[in-house]
């Protein structure tokens, strides 16, 4: 692989299986432990009052979430020197929909500083009602669910491009790269679900988001203590 000698890939590999781990926490953290714990549902003044008396831990879920991105990019990273050699347009490609996915993520959890802006600002407060800022509040982490799952569908194509270089290259377990597609496919599913129901509401959730997490973290572990397979053309 160019400089990198197989070992040096190896102690890439277990990186970044580390970061990814560190990724895979982070945002169930600020997604199922902040967000999810937070939201009142059809309460708006009920979430923003929930989310005030928990200001610093809402404030810990948007770090939470800046990490994942952070922690994120070396991932990538290392799946492109993984596989450039031998599909560099291809893995380029799968960089080019992951890069786009945490630029939408990145700008969108704008909108989870909202409640804090708008009831942090004593202009507001005396021009509006409690209960009118908690609807502008409330329809701006709305916006952000809505944002998210916009950016889950450029995720997904990258899972589903990674998953068939991992079964084509043979470096990690080809079920490994079956699973990782699944992810893919289920991140892409999740969004469209609730694209097109009424209300935006996702019958579905979280059921269709487990092969996302069955592959992800499978290919973490993988990662971490296997690192790659030592059959690389170097």
């Amino acid at each position: 692989m160019n400089d990198l000698t197989f070992q040096d890939l190896k102690k890439f590999a277990r990186i970044a299986g580390l970061l990814y781990l560190i990724v895979i926490a982070t945002g169930l953290f600020a997604e199922v432990f902040v967000r999810q714990e937070l939201y009142v549902p059809h309460d708006a003044l009920a979430t923003a009052t929930k989310i005030l008396s928990h200001e610093m831990f809402y404030r810990v879920g948007f770090v939470a979430d800046l990490l994942n991105f952070i922690c994120g990019l070396p991932v990538i990273l290392f799946f492109w020197v993984l596989f450039k050699k031998q599909h560099q347009y291809v893995v380029s490609l799968a960089v080019l929909f992951v890069l786009l996915a945490n630029a939408v993520f990145a700008s969108n959890i704008l909108n989870q500083l909202h409640p804090l802006l708008i009831f942090g600002n004593p202009n507001f407060l005396e021009s509006f009602q409690p209960d009118q800022l908690a609807v502008l509040s409330t329809m701006a982490l709305k916006i952000q669910t809505q944002g998210y799952a916009i950016g889950l569908v450029f995720f997904g194509i990258y899972c589903i491009i990674i998953g068939y270089l991992i079964f084509k290259t043979n470096y990690i377990p080809k079920l490994l790269g079956i699973l990782y597609a699944l992810a893919g496919v289920s991140y892409i599913l999740n969004s469209f679900v609730m694209f097109l129901s009424r209300g935006f509401d996702n019958p579905l959730f979280p059921y269709d988001l487990f092969p996302a997490f069955v592959g992800e973290f499978s290919v973490t572990m993988w990662l971490l203590i296997k690192g790659v397979k030592n059959n690389i053309a170097m």
